[in-house]
């Protein structure tokens, strides 16, 4: 079994994920699947009230 370097905000029933790639989340999201019944929701753009901007080519990120 692979250890993934990751972390998990969780906040009621909603999760987000950070790590360094998105073959990294797709990991995740399967070892996580197949314990709890989950709900992709796509790359996220505001939580618990705070808006997320990413400029990738700058790997600068955003909160408000």
């Amino acid at each position: 079994m692979m250890i993934l370097s990751c972390f998990l905000f969780l906040y009621v029933d909603d999760m987000l994920i950070t790590v360094k790639s998105i073959s990294e989340v797709n990991k995740m999201k399967i070892l996580l699947s197949k314990e709890f019944n989950t709900k992709d929701l796509s790359a996220v753009k505001k939580v618990i009230g705070m808006e997320i901007r990413r400029d990738r080519t700058t790997s600068r990120l955003w909160l408000s």
